[in-house]
């Protein structure tokens, strides 16, 4: 079995038939419910049984969707001879008569998806055929069969694009599209595709865009399809794709394989356009190193193709697959989701135009960017989640980043940077090195040499605007960290102790900061009241999860839009943060999770009433060993908290001198009582002798 050619077309709008019907056109007036324009008639969801008769003639665009129209019925159409774009989406069609279109000589646009159209397909096949200059065609979601389609297609050779997505089509033969030579449009996707017969699309010969996503296609061998511009194969269950051996120029430009179950990179066409390749989420690696022979003749495949009674053996080399394909104008390269350990020697040579490389979500352990591999060209460029320890680069390519302005290393086991990474990286606005064990240079430029040798220096990179360096286990800050940039995005989060007690180190990039987090890195009372007020363009603050007692300080003129101070210690909002930061400045602050204490605060009330709050539901407090969510507070002081007012001293006493009164009367009662018994038993058992 020979599975040929798909591909597609990222991007690829297809001919959902966007009709105009306020947006470019105005609607000035309206019949029986239909919005009438300048040539146009849209009675969409207007429960229409049939087609209106008494629209105006001279419409050229007739939009019916969403009508339980259910046939359209001969003649139908008749008062309307200058349609040119007629849609009937989701009608419950499942008859149109043969004579339906009969006086529509002008259709050059039809839209019949999502209906019922499998259901009597020959009658409609037949009505297809009367006009001779259709252009666009959408048959999609229609349940039909390819036997269904290749008749309603047949002799429909004016159609320039074609929508067979959401069918039921499962095996394409050198029938089905059959006549259409000015066919440059063909959208297959979610259908049931799982064979493509050799030869099905040879007849296409203007086809520039083909999209079989969402197919089950196991394989693409031998694809010659060289006038192709678009080919989407993704979410399919391609194991290979393997281009024809063969010199021809191919005009591909844009390949997706994305989503599929690729174990090696795909064998692509010596000679093409290609600038962009799609190849994320499969299973793909590079296995020369795995492989122990020392003969190149052994590190092939061969591939038993057979067509009828035609049988040939393609044969292949899988470990270098990426050779013998030209990939000299590709600008973006996706290859993330995937299983590469390692870049092949002469890999990014092959690439000297390439801008977008993501490799995000790989097994890399190291990465050489090596004196035959230079990256001028790079823009972006993205590392993370990777199993990185070793970052090399070759003496004399510090400026091979000079393009470079996005840069992700997040989430791998690095160590350091090469010395002179940065240097010469002029274009860079992005980096982020997070959850990487590096550290920061914090000497002055000219004590340099006796910093650590693996430090990395952002100092005097005036381009640089955005810096993540979330959990670095980076030490306190050092004077002057990034000083000589314009920073406008840092996030120092999950570095426990970072500020060592002191915003100082942020100081000079304060006036360009807009924003910043501080989540997780020690916060607590001993910075007495945070003072954020020479950060005049802060926009975004993030002090979640630290030790915080007070709130922080902003000054009057502030552009605070965002501020979290989730898990925290704070017992209470002093009442001039809510009147004058909460009231009048920020548009979302987030303060549940910490232990207010609901007698502390004045002026929860006023918090109902704030919108900004975006967690309020969540707010709780504690009263009398109680939490309690702070909407549930009642309106006035709770009698709880009254009590907690009162002078303890005061309440001691009271609640003790009763008592004392009390014991001291009695004591006196049981001494008067007994007063006088008592001395006579205590004289007749001591024989006090009289002195008579």
């Amino acid at each position: 079995m020979e599975l040929l050619p798909l591909w597609l077309c990222l991007g690829f709008h297809f001919l959902t038939m966007k009709w105009k019907n306020g947006s470019g056109i105005a609607m000035v007036a309206s019949q029986g419910g239909c919005k009438l324009g300048d040539s146009v008639a849209d009675c969409r969801g207007q429960n229409l049984a049939s087609v209106p008769s008494s629209l105006p003639s001279h419409s050229q665009t007739l939009i019916l969707d969403a009508n339980p129209l259910k046939t359209l019925w001969n003649h139908s159409l008749q008062p309307y001879p200058l349609l040119e774009n007629l849609s009937l989406h989701s009608c419950h069609l499942g008859l149109i008569g043969l004579d339906a279109f009969q006086e529509q000589g002008h259709l050059h646009n039809l839209a019949l998806a999502d209906n019922c159209l499998s259901e009597n397909y020959k009658e409609t096949a037949a009505a297809l055929h009367t006009l001779p200059d259709l252009r666009r065609l959408d048959l999609s979601g229609n349940s039909l069969t390819e036997d269904m389609a290749a008749l309603m297609l047949q002799n429909l050779s004016s159609l320039e694009a074609v929508s067979l997505a959401r069918n039921t089509l499962m095996r394409l033969d050198d029938c089905v599209f059959e006549g259409l030579e000015h066919l440059r449009e063909l959208d297959l996707q979610r259908n049931y595709i799982f064979e493509i017969e050799g030869g099905a699309f040879d007849g296409l010969t203007e086809l520039r865009r083909l999209n079989l996503a969402y197919n089950n296609l196991p394989c693409i061998v031998d694809f010659g399809l060289t006038q192709l511009q678009f080919l989407n194969i993704s979410y399919n269950a391609l194991e290979w794709f393997l281009a024809a051996k063969e010199e021809a120029a191919f005009e591909l430009e844009t390949l997706d394989l994305s989503h599929n179950q690729l174990l090696f990179f795909p064998l692509l066409p010596q000679c093409s356009k290609l600038h962009t390749l799609l190849l994320r989420d499969n299973n793909m690696g590079f296995y020369r190193d795995l492989y122990n022979t020392s003969s190149p003749q052994e590190m092939v495949a061969q591939f038993l193709l057979v067509d009828g009674n035609v049988t040939n053996i393609t044969t292949v080399s899988l470990w270098e697959e990426f050779a013998s394909s030209d990939l000299a104008a590709l600008h973006f390269l996706d290859m993330s989701q995937n299983q590469f350990q390692y870049l092949p020697d002469g890999f990014l040579k092959k690439m000297p135009s390439l801008s977008h490389l993501n490799l995000n979500q790989n097994c890399l352990m190291m990465l050489h960017i090596r004196e035959h591999e230079p990256l001028a060209a790079l823009t972006e460029l993205d590392l993370s989640h990777n199993q990185l320890s070793e970052l090399h680069l070759a003496p004399g390519l510090t400026g091979c980043l000079r393009s470079l302005r996005l840069f992700n290393l997040s989430s791998n086991q690095l160590q350091g940077v090469p010395t002179g990474l940065f240097a010469n990286a002029s274009n860079i606005t992005t980096i982020d090195m997070s959850h990487n064990q590096v550290l920061l240079c914090p000497q002055p430029a000219p004590l340099d040499r006796a910093g650590p040798p693996s430090c990395v220096d952002f100092r005097n990179m005036t381009s640089l605007r955005s810096l993540s360096l979330e959990g670095c286990g980076l030490g306190a800050l050092q004077d002057c960290p990034f000083q000589g940039t314009a920073l406008t995005h840092l996030d120092l989060s999950s570095n426990w102790g970072i500020l060592n007690g002191s915003i100082a180190p942020l100081q000079d990039i304060a006036h360009t900061l807009q924003v910043l987090s501080l989540r997780n890195v020690g916060l607590n009372s001993g910075f007495t009241e945070l003072d954020f007020s020479g950060f005049g363009n802060l926009r975004d603050l993030d002090l979640s999860g630290n030790f915080l007692t007070s709130f922080p300080r902003f000054r009057s003129s502030l552009a605070l839009q965002t501020l979290d101070l989730r898990r925290n210690s704070l017992t209470a909002l002093p009442q001039r943060a809510v009147s004058e930061q909460l009231l009048r400045s920020l548009q979302t602050i987030y303060l549940s999770q910490n232990p207010y204490d609901c007698c502390g605060v004045e002026g929860w009330g006023a918090l109902q009433h704030l919108k900004s709050v975006a967690d309020l539901a969540m707010v709780t407090c504690n009263l009398s060993s109680k939490v309690i969510r702070v909407l549930e507070l009642p309106g006035g002081v709770p009698q709880d908290c009254k009590w907690e007012r009162v002078d303890m001293g005061l309440l001691y006493l009271v609640l003790i001198l009763p008592s004392c009164l009390t014991l001291l009367v009695a004591f006196t009662v049981i001494f008067l009582t007994f007063k006088k018994p008592l001395l006579q038993v205590i004289k007749s058992r001591c024989h006090w002798s009289s002195i008579y």
